[in-house]
């Protein structure tokens, strides 16, 4: 039977290559280094604005246009209520962003190395995607994307941070981007960039054709509640908003709304989290360069690195068995590298010491 349920599908369907999620799986003592959470609880004032609201008003829908968080948002970045987009998690609200914008003629341009999910929303809505190989350096390659994207494109597409090397780009290559493609839209996907990168969000005023994508899942440790909000001029979230309506019109439920507004309303809480995680990756990277690794520069909450006596793939697995979870990526030009998310500093002294003790010579 199961053989003939292949018939049933669409033939875009049946030719996806899905999406694949860092696996989270039960293990006891887990060190759970490969999905780029918050080691950190959330808010205790997120925590009890959630508490609150599941005490009454679950019998009712909630605000189809999130206008309590749009107005948080705005609040913190300084914009408009019409200049944000809330949505399930930034996932959701990629993917409508790629299908109010990104289907063209022209193909859309992406790095070779970044998130995985950009060519899956790519192939599941048929948009055509040319990518552009990062340098020797695993940087993105700005003039290489901006000298194609003036021949033409039907947008852009980046992470900054880009993931997952963890690398940033400073706002001067944001603006040649879009410069480069002035009536299409570049997407940046800023989902790491409270730990060191640097933000795009002060550069809507003057392009209309950036749209900035968040989530609370990294830096407000609310991966579980999946918000997230894309910011540009109003033209754009119109657009997204006329996506969301055709797809899902209450998105963002009641506990998610409440926990989100808090937790954008804890300056202090978001930024002791912040501060800790980056302290402990400039510490983690100097451990693992003791360790013979050779380590990209992260404004992330993870690190890229790589041993050059080592197999990635090998070293993944020796170090599952001591249950410690890391992700590793099959794709070829990363393949030798680990993407190891910053834990606490205790997660990652674990770490380091089942390193040591798979890195010591037998």
């Amino acid at each position: 039977m199961t053989n003939t349920v292949p018939a049933f599908w669409s033939p875009r369907i049946g030719a996806l290559e899905p999406y694949v999620p860092g696996e989270q799986p039960r293990i006891e003592n887990l060190v759970k280094l490969n999905t780029n959470e918050n080691p950190y609880p959330p808010s205790p004032v997120a925590v009890e604005a959630i508490r609150r609201a599941a005490e009454s008003g679950l019998e009712r829908y909630p605000d189809p246009t999130s206008l309590a968080l749009r107005e948080a948002v705005a609040r913190r970045h300084g914009l408009q209520v019409d200049q944000v987009f809330a949505g399930n998690g930034s996932d959701e609200v990629l993917a409508h962003a790629f299908f109010a914008f990104f289907q063209q003629a022209e193909p859309l341009l992406m790095p070779d190395v970044s998130y995985s999910f950009y060519k899956v929303y790519a192939q599941i809505y048929g948009i055509q995607c040319e990518v552009q190989p990062v340098d020797d350096g695993l940087r993105i390659d700005v003039d290489a994307l901006a000298a194609r994207a003036r021949k033409g494109c039907g947008g852009i597409v980046i992470a900054n941070p880009n993931a997952p090397t963890g690398i940033g780009l400073p706002l001067a290559r944001i603006v040649q981007l879009l410069e480069a493609c002035p009536q299409r839209v570049v997407l940046v996907d800023e989902a790491y960039v409270d730990f060191g990168g640097e933000s795009a969000l002060s550069l809507i005023p003057r392009h209309p054709n950036l749209l900035v994508v968040h989530t609370l899942s990294k830096s407000r440790a609310l991966a579980g509640l999946r918000v997230g909000f894309a910011c540009g001029q109003s033209h754009l979230i119109d657009g997204l908003v006329r996506v969301k309506d055709s797809f899902n019109s209450y998105p963002i439920d009641r506990l998610a709304s409440a926990g989100a507004v808090a937790s954008l309303d804890d300056e202090a809480w978001f930024r002791t989290t912040c501060d800790k995680i980056v302290d402990t990756r400039e510490g983690l990277s100097l451990q693992l360069e003791d360790l013979g690794f050779d380590v990209l520069p992260s404004q992330a909450n993870f690190v890229f690195a790589r041993h050059p006596q080592r197999d990635a793939a090998e070293l993944a697995a020796l170090l599952r068995e001591r249950a410690v979870l890391v992700r590793h990526f099959r794709q070829p030009r990363i393949a030798q590298y680990l993407r190891i998310s910053v834990g606490t500093r205790e997660q990652c002294m674990q770490l380091v010491q089942h390193l040591q003790d798979i890195l010591a010579p037998t």
